[in-house]
C-alpha cells in the first residue's frame, strides 16, 4: 500500500524541522509540492533548500502539482474554499496514481503545523474516496504561533489568562466577544486597522524562520502607519506574505 507523510516544516527555517521530521523526510521517495505559480515560488525553493539541508548527496524526486485558483465567480467563502478543495483533491489524486508506486512512500512538507489552518489533511480525505489506496501518518511541526512567541520573546497568554486563535476574517467578532489575547493568521487585509488603535497592542512578524523575517510591536496607534508601509512593501518585493500577528488589548488602569 502506498505510504504518506504529512510532515510539519515549521515556518520555514530548515534548522526548525523536529528530530522525528528530519527522519521522516529521509523515509521518503517522492516528494508532492504544489506549485502556486512565480509570484510564490520562493515557497517551493524554500522546500527545495530544507530537502538540500537535511538529505545531503541523497536525490529525492519532487513533484509539482499546479494549484488551481480559487473562483471569485462562487460568492460564498465556504463554498469557495470547498470548491478550490475538491479541485486540489483532483490534481492529487492524479498525480498520486501516477507518481508514486504501489508500495512507495510520498511526503508533503507542510508549512508551519498540519493540524493549524492548513488544507492538507483535509484534501488527503478527499482523495482516499477516488480509487487511491494510502495510508497516511503526520508529523508535528513548529507552528507559526510558536515562532512568533519566540521571536518576540512574549507569552501568548497572560497569568489566569486564555488565547483566542483566529483568521483576520473573524478578528472583529473575536474583539467583539471580549477576547483580550488574540492571535491573528492568514489575514490577507490587515483588519487590526478597524480596531481602535489606542486599545491594543500589537506583535506582528511575517516570513518567520526566513531570512526575510520582519518583527514589529508596540502600540498599534504608535506602529500603525509603519506596520503598514512595511508590509505593503514586504508584499511587493517578494510577491506573497505570511505574516501572523498577537494583538492584546491594553488593561485599562485599575482594571
Amino acid at each position: 500500500m502506498r505510504r504518506l507523510l504529512v510532515i510539519g516544516m515549521g515556518p520555514g527555517h530548515p534548522d526548525q524541522l523536529t528530530v522525528q521530521a528530519v527522519e521522516a523526510l529521509r523515509r521518503i521517495e517522492v516528494l508532492f509540492v504544489m506549485d502556486k505559480g512565480a509570484a510564490k515560488a520562493d515557497l517551493v525553493q524554500i522546500r527545495k533548500r530544507i530537502c538540500e539541508r537535511h538529505l545531503g548527496e541523497r536525490s529525492l524526486r519532487i513533484v509539482e502539482i499546479a494549484d488551481p485558483l480559487r473562483d471569485p465567480a462562487v460568492e460564498s467563502y465556504e463554498s469557495r474554499v470547498a470548491e478550490w478543495h475538491e479541485r486540489r483533491a483532483e490534481l492529487w489524486a492524479d498525480a498520486l496514481g501516477r507518481e508514486l508506486g504501489e508500495n512507495g512512500c510520498g511526503g508533503f512538507l507542510v508549512w508551519g503545523d498540519p493540524a493549524l489552518y492548513d488544507s492538507t489533511l483535509r484534501i488527503l480525505d478527499q482523495v482516499q474516496g477516488r480509487g487511491i489506496t494510502f495510508d497516511y501518518a503526520v508529523i508535528p511541526g513548529v507552528s507559526s504561533l510558536s515562532a512568533l512567541a519566540a521571536s518576540h520573546r512574549i507569552v501568548l497568554n497572560r497569568v489566569g489568562g486564555s488565547v483566542h486563535i483566529t483568521t483576520g476574517r473573524r478578528l472583529a467578532a473575536a474583539i467583539a466577544a471580549g477576547n483580550d489575547d488574540v492571535v491573528v493568521m492568514l489575514d490577507g487585509e490587515g483588519a487590526w486597522k478597524a480596531l481602535d488603535p489606542d486599545a491594543f497592542e500589537i506583535y506582528w512578524s511575517a516570513y518567520l524562520g526566513t531570512p526575510h523575517e520582519l518583527n514589529l510591536r508596540g502600540v498599534v496607534r504608535e506602529v500603525g502607519s509603519e506596520l503598514e508601509r512595511t508590509r505593503s512593501a514586504a508584499r511587493a518585493r517578494h510577491g506573497w506574505i505570511f505574516d501572523t500577528y498577537l494583538l492584546r488589548r491594553i488593561a485599562k488602569p485599575g482594571a
